[in-house]
């Protein structure tokens, strides 16, 4: 099965699509891990990727789908795929659409995990790090408890960067949303509960 995974930051696609891999085998395509990869491998992609990155502009779409293109050929991808962070608008999605197209690879749905704002807001601002070994821990972990260092909220944790962020989110993405609804290929999961539960919804949503 192949899917575009939809939701806010904080919304919990990331544990979404590691509980379907650890299940399914699908491979889990996040576009930003695919960058770095590439930067750092040093392939004539990662080069090109690299200049835009380096100049603070952002990375084309068609070198951003080629990236893609050139994962989904490796053979976990035959079992189906999961992409995350891609795509982030409708003109993406139609390139992405025509591109898999003409692979013989279409998509199956795009999964929305569908997260209250407030709820997202309290999750992300509980959130901390460690300076010293970058363990993700909560508001409760008053030092590290793998390395004993200091915990601190990253800016980007901080409710008013958080709301800006979903802001951004929901301009950007509210008209993706609309595209695969249309297509009827939307399926929207409640991602408030256990992992478990959570999980349970997904693969009732998507009748695996």
């Amino acid at each position: 099965m192949n899917i575009v995974l939809l939701g806010a930051p904080g919304a919990g696609k990331g544990t979404v699509a590691q509980e379907l891999v650890a299940e399914f085998g699908f491979a889990h395509i996040s576009t930003g891990d695919l960058l770095r990869a590439a930067v750092k491998s040093g392939s004539d992609l990662g080069v090109k990727a690299k200049s835009y990155m380096d100049a603070g502009e952002l990375v084309p779409d068609q070198l951003v789908i080629d990236l893609v293109k050139e994962r989904l050929a490796a053979d976990d991808a035959q079992k189906g795929f999961i992409l995350d962070g891609f795509p982030r608008n409708t003109v993406q999605a139609v390139t992405l659409d025509s591109e898999l197209g003409a692979m013989g690879n279409p998509l199956d749905a795009a999964l929305l995990i569908d997260v209250d704002a407030k709820v997202i807001i309290d999750r992300l601002s509980a959130r901390r790090a460690c300076r010293a070994c970058g363990y993700t821990g909560t508001a409760a972990d008053e030092v590290c408890p793998k390395c004993g260092g200091e915990m601190y909220q990253r800016d980007d944790d901080k409710p008013e960067t958080i709301a800006n962020r979903l802001d951004v989110y929901e301009k950007n993405t509210s008209p993706l949303v609309e595209y695969y609804r249309g297509q009827g290929r939307l399926d929207v999961v409640d991602g408030v509960g256990t992992i478990e539960e959570v999980h349970d919804r997904v693969k009732e949503a998507l009748h695996l």
